[in-house]
This record gives structure tokens, sequence and C-alpha cells, in this order.
């Protein structure tokens, strides 16, 4: 079960798409955060969803808001997967220990071995502020991130 709008966030630390390595903690008191959760690097839904973000890029990655894009898909996968799409915001990987950033988050599918799509709008003090959880195969809209941005 995925965790609760007022809750604080799980801190994280994940390497990124570059071996950066990327902490929640980074942007408190600086940045409200998109935390978005997806299965896997070069699936469809996956793709399409990222995609969308880059079009729109500066409505998640501007001096209010910072965007982290998980899944739990090795760095050296990621690094591809973005230089290929053009991806220039965080990939973070969830690849060891397996999942542990999803599973705090309350994401984890045990089953398939990956992250559900989960997205988490922190605000700048590390508060959960909306979320939205869907099935692996239902893709989310960026409209719904935009309008709980926009009630921060």
């Amino acid at each position: 079960m995925a965790i609760e709008v007022g809750t604080k966030a799980p801190e994280f630390e994940l390497k990124d798409n570059h071996g950066r390595t990327v902490r929640l903690s980074d942007f408190r008191g600086e940045k409200n955060v998109v935390l978005l959760f997806y299965p896997f690097a070069f699936t469809g839904v996956c793709t399409g969803e990222l995609r969308e973000l880059r079009d729109d890029l500066r409505t998640f990655v501007n001096d209010d808001t910072a965007l982290l894009a998980v899944s739990n898909d090795s760095i050296h996968t990621l690094r591809v997967f973005g230089d290929q799409e053009g991806l220039e915001f965080p990939l973070l990987s969830d690849f060891w220990p397996h999942g542990a950033a999803s599973r705090a988050y309350g994401v984890f599918d045990e089953e398939k071995g990956c992250a559900v799509r989960g997205t988490f709008v922190i605000d700048k003090e590390g508060v959960v502020r909306w979320t939205v959880v869907n099935a692996l195969s239902d893709a989310r809209d960026p409209r719904d991130y935009v309008q709980a941005l926009e009630a921060l």
C-alpha cells in the first residue's frame, strides 16, 4: 500500500543515470519534488509517459520544482535510455538493494520485481501532498501533476 498524503516522504539515496548520488533531502527547503516511479526503461507505456514529461519539461523542472523518475533498472540501462530519449532529468536506479525506495513508498510489486506506476508530489518541507498509483499497464496523466503542484 502506497504511503498516504500528509505523511513525511521517506528519505532515499539513489544513483542517477550519470552515476551521481541523489537524495530526497537535497531538495528540502528548496524545491517541491515530483517523484515518479515507473516499471522499466524501454517499455512502451513508460517511454510514452517520460516523453510527455520531457516535452513539457519547464513545468516539472524549474526554480520551484524538481522531477525525479525512479525505476528498478541499473544505472547503465538508465544511461542508455536517457540518452536515447533525450531525457534531461534524473533517472534514478532503485536496482540495489533491489526496490528499497519503491518498497519504502509502497509501490513495489513483489511478484513482478518492479515498481508500479506511483507518483508522489512532495512539498519543500518533505511532506507528501498528492499521490496517484496506477497498475503497470495504465499510463498516468501529467496534467494531474500540474494541478497538484499548483495547489501547493
